[in-house]
């Protein structure tokens, strides 16, 4: 809860100055990012990945790329607001880590129940939230995801060897 209030104060404080300023505030709010040298690949590669099962529950990812296209893309309107900038498919973390497991060609960790994983606190309060949200007021602007998936995304990175 302490991050989630730093972060309001934050946006708060940003939109003070752009009212000051008379200029619009685009606050862009990030899923889980990924890309070269943060994925499921190199978590496999070093032997950490892991498919921990926790029923219904999923996440909601974005590629490097796209944060740094949805940024252009937004410095070149006058549009203001809260964007969410995540892909168009929010989808359980254990899927990410088989489908990469079979770009790689290698047998996927073991599922391991929830209840039963040894997770850190951290890694543990992630399993805590499970909403999915929607990338619907950045894509009705005309915005077009290069990744709008994580399978569009990881087949292009073990494809072009940028995973690493």
């Amino acid at each position: 809860k302490g991050l989630s209030k730093t972060l309001c104060m934050a946006e708060k404080a940003w939109g003070q100055l752009s009212e000051r300023h008379g200029t619009p505030l685009a606050i862009l709010r990030l899923s889980g990012i990924y890309g070269p040298g943060r994925n499921a690949f190199v978590n496999l590669n070093r032997g950490t990945a892991r498919r921990v099962i926790k029923e219904n529950q999923i996440f909601n990812r974005i590629h490097v790329d796209d944060i740094a296209g949805s940024l252009r893309f937004l410095a070149g309107t006058d549009t203001g607001g809260i964007f969410n900038i995540t892909d168009n498919e929010p989808s359980p973390p254990q899927d990410v880590v088989t489908y990469a497991a079979e770009l790689m060609g290698v047998t996927p960790p073991p599922e391991v129940a929830f209840e039963d994983a040894d997770l850190t606190p951290m890694a543990r309060s992630f399993y805590g939230e499970n909403k999915r949200v929607s990338n619907r007021r950045i894509r009705d602007l005309g915005y077009e995801f290069a990744y709008p998936d994580y399978r569009t995304a990881f087949s292009a990175m073990w494809r072009d060897d940028r995973w690493r």
